[in-house]
């Protein structure tokens, strides 16, 4: 079986994160293996946020899932969260580290570039995101990013590297076969059209079958 995993990402509003929590996350976690789930709220207020985050932890750490701040490392340390996931105008890993300890998660977005990868590994990422592989509606798309990245990364480096874009369970064995650690997906789970639960199982499916 391949050894890749979820990486769930919120839906980018959340106007209850309780009932977010309970209805759509718990179950969506519940029906699979999923390693992380980052906090992406990208217009929302901080108090918003971290309302979010106040809702979202408990129930994802009962799952054994890592939760990770997009964006902001002052929000990961403030809400608990288990780490931080880095754009390329976020800030850099080693302030990450200093700010949010030697346990924390730090990843990074590198888009489709080899050498803002092994940068981000220089300087202590725990992971490196690539993408976007395929359309998605999250967000623009201003870098494309090919399956052969996933191999080059990992036959050279030891650090994980997670797929993103637009990722379903139609269209993600070629990601799987590169090499892809975990895949970051977003409306596959929360969009699916038999709710979250269904969305996991599915892709798991995928990654199975790949």
């Amino acid at each position: 079986m391949p050894d890749c995993r979820l990486y769930l990402i919120t839906p980018p509003v959340l106007p209850d994160p309780a009932r977010f929590a309970a209805e759509a996350l718990a179950p969506a976690l519940e029906a699979g293996d999923v390693a992380a789930l980052q906090i992406r709220l990208k217009d929302a207020p901080d108090a918003a946020i971290l309302r979010a985050a106040a809702a979202i932890l408990p129930v994802a750490q009962s799952h054994g899932v890592a939760v990770l701040m997009n964006d902001r490392m002052d929000l990961a340390k403030a809400s608990g969260c288990d780490g931080v996931h880095l754009g390329q105008q976020d800030g850099d890993p080693v302030a990450a580290r200093k700010l949010l300890g030697a346990e924390a998660t730090i990843g990074v977005t590198c888009h489709a570039s080899r050498h803002l990868a092994m940068e981000a590994g220089e300087a202590g990422a725990d992971y490196v995101a690539f993408g976007a592989f395929f359309p998605t509606s999250t967000k623009e798309v201003q870098h494309k990013a090919e399956p052969e990245i996933l191999e080059w990364w990992s036959e050279m480096f030891e650090i994980p590297c997670v797929a993103i874009g637009g990722i379903t369970a139609a269209n993600c064995a070629p990601l799987v076969r590169a090499g892809a650690d975990f895949l970051a997906v977003i409306g596959a789970v929360w969009a699916h059209p038999d709710g979250p639960a269904a969305g996991v199982r599915a892709l798991e499916a995928a990654i199975r079958t790949a």
